[in-house]
């Protein structure tokens, strides 16, 4: 089996691939302060919810972008498994060209997506992104990493709403009954979610604006997208499990 973890700034996605299937996945919430050992003792204990042990793999891999844990989760995994993680970072072959003023600051993150998504949908395809920050990356048709737009995700959006605004509470992002809100909490929510879904319908367009070739796919990955696509006006592909499939092709290039 190989083992996939994806380091955010919010969770810590974790993949476990038996040959091509994913025999689970699951989330641990990013702790900057916890040790390799405590790490360790999670990721175990995430085995064992899944009748599995370290001993059922046989390579892991890691994208972070948070550069002072990814030391801590490879220790832990060398900890569990014996196995020490093949980690994304410069000179790493991925296959995708990235045509960035400075290709080793993409983040290794929206290498994974890109990677997943080259290989996975139509091109020219855009990746939205709804995690910590807001990103859309541009693939073009020929697979290249064109760059991507970010913006500050929702979450960090309605933290700095309730935080800065004393009279506005926190919300739960359920689905708007109306554009239109009649009340305090569904004038938020619908701010928030349609705001949210218009952007990226918006962005969307311009991107589209300035391609040579139009836009075949558009997918959604992230912690917020599954509730987000579905008011998009675009028709966008929801695949949670995008990060974890673009790490396991970079492993297969790899080994």
């Amino acid at each position: 089996m190989i083992l996939t973890l994806d380091v955010g700034n919010t969770n810590i996605s974790i993949g476990a691939y038996d040959g091509d299937t994913l025999a689970f996945v699951s989330r641990l919430a990013t702790d900057r302060s916890r040790t390799a050992d405590q790490y360790a003792v999670e990721l175990r204990a995430i085995f064992w919810l899944n009748n599995t042990n370290g001993e059922d793999f046989s390579a892991a891999v890691i994208s972070s972008v948070v550069p002072e844990l990814t030391a801590a989760v490879s220790s832990a995994i060398e900890r569990v498994s014996g196995i020490k993680p093949l980690i994304i970072a410069p000179g790493i072959k991925t296959g995708l060209n990235i045509q960035t003023d400075n290709p080793a600051q993409v983040g290794a993150d929206l290498i994974a997506g890109a990677v997943a998504a080259a290989a996975k949908y139509p091109l020219p395809c855009l990746v939205v992104d709804l995690g910590t920050a807001t990103k859309i990356s541009v693939i073009d048709s020929r697979g290249a990493f064109c760059g991507c737009t970010i913006s500050a995700g929702i979450g960090i959006s309605l933290e700095a709403l309730y935080s800065r605004a004393s009279q506005l509470p926190g919300i739960s992002l359920d689905t708007p009954r109306r554009v239109v809100g009649k009340n305090t909490i569904d004038s938020m929510t619908s701010g928030t979610v349609y705001g949210a879904a218009a952007m990226i319908d918006g962005m969307c367009d311009r991107i589209n604006e300035e391609l040579d070739t139009p836009v075949k796919s558009i997918v959604a990955t992230g912690g917020f997208a599954a509730g987000i696509v579905k008011q998009c006006k675009h028709d966008v592909i929801y695949n949670g499990e995008l990060l974890l499939e673009g790490l396991k092709i970079i492993y297969e290039r790899n080994k």
